[in-house]
C-alpha cells in the first residue's frame, strides 16, 4: 500500500488500536481468494502482535493459508470529500478514509487454543451470550453445543511481520479547507459520513 509519510500513522499502538477497533479484516491469500471474518489482535504476542481467528471447515480456503503469508485488510471509515467543501479552489472530489494492511505467516491452532479464539470472539462482541441465567446455568450457547461447534471450524493465528497504517483525512490542506470539510460532513445525513466525522474527531485529525 502506498503510504506517503504525510498520512502514516504515528505509531505502532496507533495501528494496534485501530485494529481492535476495526477487526472485521479480509483475508487474502497468494492465490488471490479471500475470506472476511473478524480477528482478535494480542498485541503482547510476537514483535508486532498476533491475529487469532477461524474459518468453517467447509470453506477450502482454509487449506490455501496454512503454512503460507496472508494480507489482511481492516478498513475503518471513508466518505466522499466534494470539492464545494474548501475554501481554495479550483480542487477536485476525493475519497477520505483510514485502514491497515497487516501481512504474517499462518499457523494451524490446536483444538483448545480455536476454541479460546471462539469464546475471546464472542466476549468482544456481545459477552451476555456466555454470561449463566437463571434459565440456562451454562448462559446463551452451552458448552455442548460449543464442543460440536468447535468440529465445523479450523482455526489459525497469523504471526505479524509487516503493518502499515495510513488516514487520509485531508491533513494536509490548510485549516480553512479542513473546517470546510468538517463542515460538509457534518451536514450529511449518511452514515459513511457520521462515521469518518466521528473518527476524525476521536483522534483529533484534520479539524482545522
Amino acid at each position: 500500500m502506498h503510504v506517503p509519510e504525510k498520512w502514516q500513522m504515528d505509531s505502532l499502538s496507533a495501528v494496534h488500536q485501530f485494529i481492535a477497533q476495526h477487526g472485521f479484516a479480509s483475508v487474502i491469500s497468494p492465490n488471490l481468494e479471500a475470506s472476511h471474518i473478524p480477528l482478535i489482535l494480542k498485541a503482547d504476542e510476537g514483535e508486532h502482535g498476533v491475529l487469532y481467528g477461524h474459518l468453517a471447515r467447509s470453506n477450502p480456503h482454509w487449506q490455501d493459508i496454512i503454512d503460507s503469508s496472508v494480507l489482511c485488510i481492516f478498513n475503518g471509515p471513508h466518505a466522499y470529500i466534494s470539492p464545494t467543501w474548501y475554501h481554495a479552489s479550483p480542487a477536485v472530489p476525493t475519497w477520505n478514509y483510514s485502514v491497515v494492511h497487516a501481512k504474517g505467516a499462518v499457523e494451524l491452532t490446536d483444538d483448545k487454543t480455536t476454541m479460546a479464539i471462539l469464546e475471546t470472539t464472542i466476549q468482544k462482541y456481545e459477552p451476555s451470550l456466555l454470561t449463566p441465567t437463571a434459565e440456562n446455568s451454562e448462559g446463551f450457547i452451552p458448552k455442548q453445543f460449543q464442543d460440536k461447534l468447535a468440529k465445523g471450524i479450523v482455526g489459525f493465528k497469523i504471526v505479524i511481520t509487516e503493518l502499515q497504517g495510513k488516514q487520509k483525512l485531508g491533513q494536509h490542506r490548510s485549516s480553512l479547507d479542513q473546517l470546510g470539510v468538517v463542515a460538509g460532513l457534518s451536514k450529511s445525513t449518511g452514515i459513511d459520513e457520521q462515521q469518518l466525522l466521528k473518527y476524525m474527531v476521536d483522534n483529533n485529525i484534520a479539524l482545522g
